[in-house]
Formats: structure tokens, C-alpha cells, sequence
């Protein structure tokens, strides 16, 4: 994904998504609040979210136009996969 456009927005969520993800251990090991814990995981689960968006994107605006030019009907099929998975 390096030569797409949003590539530091997705590293930039990634690294916040990691850093949710270390509070949480974190709090989990200090014997914190589970309404805490589990207000933590929220903001996990909508950074991968946005991280889920911004990949997507690039990947419908690059990847996915130019298997159309290059006539790759394949490269759909792998999308709708993905886009299932991910759903």
C-alpha cells in the first residue's frame, strides 16, 4: 500500500489503534474498572474501523480502477471477498 494515497492516515490509525490496545492490556493487568476496559475497546474497535475505511478507499480508488483498465475481472471477485470478510 506504500504508493497509495492515504497510506499515513491508515499507519497514523494503526499506531492509535496499537496504543488503545496497550491501555487496555495495561488496564486489564492493573485490575482496572470494566466499564473502563470496555470504553477502551470501543475506541479500539472504531480506530480499526477507520482504519478498515481508509484502506478501502484506496483500494476502490487505485487497485480496483486500474484492474478495470487492465480488464481483470478477478480483482472484483477478491474485493466483494475482502469487503464480506470485513462486514
Amino acid at each position: 500500500m506504500a504508493h497509495h494515497e492515504h497510506t499515513k492516515a491508515a499507519l497514523d490509525r494503526l499506531s492509535r489503534a496499537i496504543g488503545h490496545l496497550n491501555a487496555v492490556k495495561a488496564m486489564i493487568q492493573d485490575g482496572r474498572d470494566c466499564s473502563e476496559v470496555l470504553i477502551q475497546l470501543s475506541a479500539v474497535r472504531a480506530e480499526l474501523a477507520g482504519v478498515s475505511k481508509v484502506v478501502l478507499k484506496d483500494h476502490l480508488t487505485h487497485c480496483i480502477v486500474e484492474a478495470v483498465k487492465d480488464g481483470d475481472d478477478a480483482a472484483m471477485e477478491r474485493l466483494l471477498s475482502a469487503v464480506d470478510k470485513l462486514l
